[in-house]
């Protein structure tokens, strides 16, 4: 009997010091898992807050298409050696500012001239190889844009583009 006092005296003892450790264990654990999760969380923040600034520091995106201006059609000869080759070309102008549709109004006759005499001065074979239209584009792009004073045409978009 005397044992057995001892012994539940021991698990006794025991007891608390097994109690204190698994504590501590514990204790530790919670303790890594805080310092993981506000680590996750200040990164986060961190992360948001940089990317909402540098929003607010960015231009506004540009519209798609700016403000477009419709030429009446055009159907021209071509140069052409080899016989009577026609052109027929519906476009429209994409311009940077719309202040500058006020503008092309006003020299609508101009540009036309412009335009009917660079189309005019076009070969069937000019128009076809490879690059043909792209070129064409960038050239009535310059012509236009030496008139202008405000604003630029961005780009030359053809709606229709025939040749017989």
């Amino acid at each position: 009997m005397a044992r057995e006092n001892k012994d539940e005296e021991k698990t006794d003892q025991e007891q608390p010091v097994k109690a204190k450790g698994s504590m501590m264990k514990w204790m530790i654990i919670i303790g890594a898992v805080v310092i993981v999760l506000g680590g996750g969380a200040g990164g986060a923040y961190y992360y948001f807050a940089k990317m909402t600034a540098s929003k607010k520091d960015a231009p506004p995106p540009k519209p798609a298409i700016g403000a477009l201006w419709a030429m009446e059609p055009f159907i021209v000869n071509l140069v052409d050696n080899e016989g009577q080759r026609y052109l027929k070309a519906v476009i429209q102008l994409e311009v940077s500012d719309p202040v500058s549709v006020a503008e092309l109004d006003q020299i609508k006759p101009k540009i036309r001239d412009n335009v009917l005499d660079l189309l005019s001065s076009k070969s069937y074979k000019d128009l076809m190889e490879t690059g043909g239209k792209q070129r064409l584009r960038e050239e009535i792009q310059m012509r236009i844009n030496s008139y202008l004073t405000k604003g630029k045409i961005e780009k030359v978009y053809f709606l229709d583009f025939v040749i017989q």
